[in-house]
């Protein structure tokens, strides 16, 4: 009897230890500083009575997939435009809850100094999705290598290109994979903390960088609609943007250079 007993007990922790595993807070996130600013705001989260169980991605398509079918709770891997995008093409019924981290982007290059040494014919690594490849192509243009269509802005694709005097020609990578053909381009659009990550080379090194005028392109903490309103998904969101630990990991994600991100909800 004693042992059935210690047995019951025992099944009857495992389900309560189950219990709490289901109902934490889980948060997508993509490797590198989203995914340490968040760890860092689980842990001051679990202080306050509040579990999060932090859940990583290698790409940028899966995050809202698992958020629609309710995997997770909260995703934190996407800027505004890449959102409404997401949204108009697959008709997610998602909504925004809180502003992060604005990472700038940079144009590297392991080849070049600079942009006049770029050759004819050269070769561009560019991301592949749609706003980020509009958002390293306006990049380009400012760096007077290519010019697109009028009014097209972020929007814009290779197809938009109508000045190419190098005639550079691109290929598409997948974001976080650009910072591993760097060296086999010419010239490479990167994202700096992804770059701190792989520990590949100096994230200080671009060329150029996008800035705060950029702003738009701060990433969110996206929710479905009928969670927006959810309290613990609001003390979560709280945390992170009051915590001088996660303060410290942003810092340190990006090599704790200010010219390579910006606290976006606090300009």
């Amino acid at each position: 009897m004693k042992t059935l007993l210690l047995a019951s007990i025992a099944t009857a922790v495992l389900g309560l230890s189950s219990l709490a595993h289901a109902d934490a807070l889980k948060v997508g996130v993509t490797p590198g500083a989203y995914a340490d600013s968040v760890a860092a705001a689980a842990e001051e989260a679990k202080a306050e009575g509040l579990d999060v169980e932090v859940v990583e991605f290698s790409d940028w398509t899966t995050p809202n997939i698992a958020l629609a079918a309710g995997d997770i709770d909260v995703n934190y891997f996407q800027h505004k435009p890449f959102l409404d995008n997401a949204v108009a093409e697959r008709g997610y019924e998602f909504a925004e809850v809180g502003t992060g981290t604005l990472a700038n982007i940079g144009l590297y290059s392991l080849k070049h100094k600079s942009f006049d040494e770029i050759p004819e014919n050269g070769t561009v690594a560019i991301a592949n999705d749609p706003v980020n490849q509009g958002r390293g192509l306006l990049l380009l243009g400012k760096a007077g290598l290519i010019k697109l269509k009028d009014g097209v802005g972020f929007k814009g694709t290779l197809d938009d290109i109508v000045e190419n005097p190098k005639n550079l020609s691109f290929t598409e990578v997948e974001g976080p994979q650009l910072v591993r053909v760097t060296g086999d381009v010419d010239l490479a659009l990167g994202y700096p903390h992804f770059i701190v990550a792989a520990k590949a080379f100096d994230p200080a090194s671009g060329l150029i960088y996008s800035g705060i005028d950029d702003r738009q392109f701060a990433i969110r903490f996206v929710v479905a609609k009928d969670r927006a309103a959810d309290p613990d998904i609001a003390k979560f969101v709280k945390i992170f943007q009051t915590s001088p630990k996660v303060r410290e990991a942003i810092g340190t994600a990006f090599a704790n250079d200010p010219k390579l991100y910006t606290i976006a909800w606090e300009n």
